[in-house]
C-alpha cells in the first residue's frame, strides 16, 4: 500500500506528478494556507507532508496526526514547526537551505537600491501623470550606494551572499553575528565584525538577515533604529517579527531614518497598514526566493527530503537529527 502525502499548497505540476509516482497524493493547489482544523482533517492518516512556512505544525495538530512521520518545510526557516513537540513523535522535519542564498541576496539587494534611490516613489509619480518637466536637479534625490557602508545583522548563508555583492560598490562593510566568523572569511568578504549598537550607529544601509526565534523577536526595534543615521535604509528580507513593524512605522513617518525595503512582515499576509501611508518604505510580499528556477529547485528538495524519509533514507536536509 502507498504511503500517503499532503502538499499543503500549490506548487509545480511536476513535483505533483513525481510524487504521485511513489504515493498517493492529496494536494492543495490552491494559493491560500490551510486553515489549521482543515489542515488537521487533511492530515488525517498522512504518513508526509510538504509544506509551507504559513503552515503552523503545534503540539495539539501533531496529536491528531499520529501516522506523520515527516514534514518537509519549502523553506530555510522552519519556526513554523515545533521541533521538540515532532522529535518525541519521531516526526522527521526537514528544509532547503543553499539552494536560495544567492536569489535572495539578489532580492535583498533589489529593495537596497529600490529604497536608495526611492525606485518605487519616482514610478508611482510617473504613472500618476505628475512628470511634467523633463529634468529638474531635486527631482527625488536619494541616497549614493556606492562607498557607503552597510551593515549585515546575520551572518549566515544569505548575508555572506550579500557581503560579496557588496564589493562591486566598494563598500565598507561590518557584521554582527551570533558566532564571530573566521578570520579568513572574514578576510575573503572584506567584512569587519562589530558589536550591534556600532553597527546601527555608523551604517548607512543596515540589512537584516537574522532567523526568526523568541530570541531574535523584534531584534530590531525602537532603540536599536533610534541609533541609526537619519540618511540611512533599513531592509528585512529574513522574517517578520525580527523587526518591530510599528517601531519602524513610527520612524519611517517621522522622518528618524531615511527609508526602507521590506519582503517579510509581522503577521503577514496582514501588515501593519501605516507601512500603506509611507512613500519612503518599498514593499514586496515574501518574495525572496522568487525566481522560477530557485523556487522549482526548492521545490524538487522538499520532495527529495520527504521522499527519502518515506522510503527509510537519510534526508538530504533533516533539521531535528
Amino acid at each position: 500500500m502507498k504511503r500517503k502525502v499532503l502538499i499543503t499548497r500549490g506548487v509545480f505540476p511536476e513535483i505533483v506528478e513525481a510524487l504521485a509516482q511513489r504515493f498517493e497524493v492529496e494536494h492543495n493547489p490552491e494559493d491560500r494556507p490551510l486553515p489549521p482544523e482543515e489542515l488537521a482533517r487533511r492530515l488525517e492518516g498522512k504518513h508526509g507532508a510538504m509544506a509551507t512556512v504559513m503552515d503552523r505544525f503545534d503540539e495539539p495538530l501533531l496529536a491528531r496526526s499520529p501516522e506523520l512521520r515527516v514534514i518537509s518545510n519549502i523553506a530555510v526557516g522552519y519556526n513554523n514547526i515545533d521541533i521538540a513537540a515532532c522529535s518525541k513523535r519521531g516526526i522527521r522535519v526537514t528544509n532547503t537551505p543553499g539552494v536560495l542564498d544567492d536569489t535572495t541576496a539578489d532580492l535583498t539587494w533589489a529593495l537596497l537600491m529600490a529604497a536608495a534611490r526611492r525606485v518605487a516613489e519616482a514610478d508611482a509619480y510617473v504613472r500618476a501623470g505628475e512628470w511634467k518637466v523633463a529634468f529638474g536637479v531635486r527631482y527625488f534625490l536619494g541616497q549614493d550606494v556606492y562607498h557607503a557602508t552597510l551593515g549585515i545583522i546575520g551572518m549566515g548563508r544569505i548575508g555572506q551572499a550579500i557581503a560579496r555583492r557588496a564589493a562591486g560598490f566598494d563598500m565598507r562593510v561590518l557584521y554582527n553575528n551570533r558566532n564571530r566568523l573566521a578570520e579568513a572569511d572574514e578576510r575573503r568578504l572584506g567584512a569587519v565584525y562589530v558589536e550591534r549598537d556600532r553597527l546601527f550607529a555608523e551604517s548607512d544601509f543596515v540589512v537584516v538577515m537574522a532567523p526568526y526565534s523568541a530570541a531574535t523577536h523584534h531584534l530590531v526595534g525602537a532603540a536599536e533604529i533610534a541609533k541609526m543615521k537619519p540618511t540611512a535604509i533599513l531592509v528585512n528580507t529574513a522574517r517578520g517579527g525580527v523587526v518591530d513593524d510599528a517601531a519602524l512605522v513610527y520612524a519611517l513617518k517621522h522622518k528618524r531614518i531615511a527609508g526602507a525595503g521590506l519582503d517579510v512582515f509581522e503577521g503577514e499576509p496582514a501588515l501593519d497598514r501605516g507601512y500603506l501611508e509611507l512613500p519612503n518604505v518599498v514593499l514586496t510580499p515574501h518574495i525572496g526566493s522568487a525566481s522560477a528556477a530557485t523556487r522549482m529547485t526548492m521545490c524538487r528538495l522538499a520532495a527529495d527530503n520527504l521522499t527519502a524519509v518515506l522510503e527509510g533514507r537519510t534526508p538530504p536536509n533533516l533539521v531535528n537529527a
